[in-house]
Order: C-alpha cells, then sequence, then structure tokens
C-alpha cells in the first residue's frame, strides 16, 4: 500500500529545497510550480496497490498517477478500497423487523444504517385527487448516528431527504395510488412512511431510498368493504383475517443513484472519505426499466454537460442491476416465510 500522508510531501519539499542553490530565476520558478501542489489535493488519496500477474511475473502494480485536482486519470477503474467506480459495497437487507407497522425494513450499506417503518392509516382524499391516495414521509436522524444531529442538527438534513423522496413519488407511475382509494372523496389510506437514521457512514440518499423500496413491498394493508344500507349511509368494515390484505406492487418504484464526480471520474456509491473529494454530486431516480424519473444536483461544485449525460448514463445502467438484485432479494426472503431466521437490531 503506497500512503501519501503528510512527512512524506514534507519530505519531497526538503528534497527539492536542496537542489535550489546555484538556480536562476526561471528554474527556480519552475521548481516552484513542480511542488506548488497543496497538501489537501496529496492527501485525498489513499492507494492500495494490488499484487498482479504480468507478462513480467507477478509484483506489485504500478504507483498510482494524479492529476492536478486529486483524483485518478479517466483511464483507471479502481478506488481505495479496491471497487471500480461502478461497484456498489455489500448491502444487507431485512424486512418485517418492526412489529407494530403495516410494513418496515432495515437496510444496511457500508457503515450507513437505515430503518423504515410504513403505517397504514385511513384518512380523507386531497380535493385535487379525490380518487387516490397518498403517502408521506417523515425522516428522523437520530444523535446516535452522528454527532451532528444532536439537538436540531439534524433537521436539515431531514427536510432534504424527505422533499427528494417526494420528488421521486410524485408521478403516477412509481405507487398505484388509486389501489389506495376507499371510496372517492369521502376515505383512502395513507402511507406514512417514516425513516430513521441509524449511522450515517456515507451514501445516504441510495440507500434510504432502497430501505423505501423494500419496506413498500413489505407492506400489507387490510382489505376493506363499503357496506351501504337502505338509507344512504356507508358503514366501512376492515377484514380480520391476516391474509386478506393489499400488497403493493413496487415494480416502478425508483431507487436513487448518486454519482459523486472526482477529477475526471465519477464513482457509485461513495465513502465519507470519497464524498468530502467530490465537489459536486448528482442523484439520478431509476426505474427499475431504466427510465429517469428525475434527477438533482447536490454540492457546490459545477457539472458540465457531458459529464452530467454520462453520469446519467452511468445512473441508468447501475440502477437497473440494483434493482434486480433488490427484487431477486425481496422475493427470496418471502419465500422463505415463517421458516426465515430474522436478525433485527441484534445482528
Amino acid at each position: 500500500m503506497v500512503v501519501l500522508d503528510h512527512n512524506h510531501i514534507l519530505h519531497k519539499q526538503r528534497s527539492a529545497s536542496f537542489s535550489w542553490k546555484g538556480l536562476d530565476g526561471e528554474d527556480l520558478g519552475r521548481v516552484a510550480r513542480k511542488i506548488s501542489v497543496t497538501t489537501a489535493q496529496l492527501c485525498r488519496w489513499s492507494v492500495k496497490q494490488p499484487w498482479t500477474t504480468s507478462a513480467n511475473g507477478p509484483g506489485r502494480a504500478p504507483a498510482r498517477r494524479f492529476t492536478e485536482a486529486g483524483g485518478p486519470r479517466a483511464e483507471e477503474d479502481l478506488r481505495v478500497d479496491g471497487r471500480g467506480c461502478e461497484d456498489y459495497r455489500c448491502v444487507e437487507v431485512e424486512t418485517d423487523v418492526v412489529s407494530n407497522t403495516s410494513g418496515s425494513a432495515r437496510v444496511k450499506l457500508g457503515h450507513t444504517d437505515i430503518l423504515v417503518g410504513v403505517k397504514a392509516e385511513m384518512g380523507t382524499p386531497k380535493l385535487e385527487k379525490p380518487n387516490e391516495g397518498y403517502l408521506e414521509f417523515f425522516v428522523d436522524c437520530s444523535a446516535n448516528a452522528t454527532p451532528e444531529f444532536e439537538g436540531r442538527g439534524g433537521d436539515d438534513l431531514g427536510t432534504e431527504i424527505a422533499n427528494t423522496l417526494y420528488r421521486i413519488f410524485n408521478n403516477k407511475s412509481s405507487v398505484d395510488l388509486k389501489s389506495l382509494c376507499i371510496s372517492p372523496r369521502e376515505h383512502c389510506w395513507i402511507l406514512y412512511v417514516d425513516v430513521l437514521l441509524l449511522e450515517c457512514g456515507g451514501n445516504l440518499f441510495d440507500t434510504i431510498s432502497i430501505a423505501v423500496k423494500a419496506a413498500l413491498f413489505n407492506t400489507r394493508i387490510p382489505r376493506v368493504r363499503v357496506l351501504e344500507d337502505e338509507e344512504g349511509s356507508k358503514d366501512i368494515e376492515l377484514s380480520d383475517d391476516p391474509y386478506d390484505c393489499i400488497r403493493l406492487s413496487v415494480e416502478n418504484v425508483p431507487c436513487i443513484v448518486t454519482l459523486c464526480k472526482i477529477g475526471y471520474r465519477h464513482v457509485v456509491d461513495a465513502t465519507l472519505q470519497e464524498e468530502a473529494c467530490s465537489l459536486a454530486s448528482l442523484l439520478v431516480s431509476v426505474t427499475s426499466k431504466g427510465v429517469v424519473t428525475c434527477m438533482r444536483k447536490v454540492g457546490k461544485g459545477s457539472l458540465d454537460p457531458e459529464s452530467i449525460f454520462e453520469m446519467m448514463e452511468t445512473g441508468k445502467r447501475v440502477g437497473k442491476v440494483l434493482h434486480a438484485s433488490l427484487q431477486s432479494i425481496l422475493h427470496k426472503e418471502e419465500s422463505l416465510g415463517p421458516k426465515r431466521q430474522k436478525v433485527g437490531f441484534l445482528g
């Protein structure tokens, strides 16, 4: 492993200073430009050199080259932890972890831990959509996740995440909201989606979107019958059978793929260290068919149109694979039925 630390930089600077004697003004300027790379730029990457086998026999891979911006060159596809630019870390998904909800899921991605619970309650449809139910999102940033959330430190982030979820589900194709309507203009199901951040270790939006989709997949809504008497008054009867319920179709529920621009490359599933190196990121909401439903840029940096197009194409490609893997594991877990072993909060 090659680590460019502060001592290494000071050594390079001292080595360069020994050769300053006897140089004219032009040479001194050239040397100064060569060593003017800041400590922050060189310290941004801790490079792991894998053991490789080449035509000349096994040996260490050549040292990584750096750009002036501190990121890898365009032809390289290697990150600090050995992943490629489009590789996700291991994702742990478990559903039905909270007993007093209509559906729940817990997702771990690296050091990020998210818990989502869905509660179905009866309410009145909105005036502009009298024959549809709707979803409400609430995000709680636990102080245990990071010291920055103590007091009201996580309120702004919680509001930002909730608004992003509203934008993702603000279309007719994500969830069949008409199936949540009981009687037009009178009664409908309201799904309260509560997101709890247990631990923050980078790539929050992707992890939350995966957890929300898994929780909606696990949601079971009691079947309702509307009975009308001779006088025209209506009574609502809920089924007592736990298996007589409505299941939501989550096939078109999108997932967020966050692409962080680092140097000349963009990476998915960035760690906290990689996020610190990125000045601009692109959040792409992608369905299982690779359709982009919405897009949002975060960060203080800028993105040129060519980079945005490339990041969108990467997001669609990676999103389709992510959806396929998530759907497969959700159906596999459900097929186990009561026999599956629950880990919950003890794992």
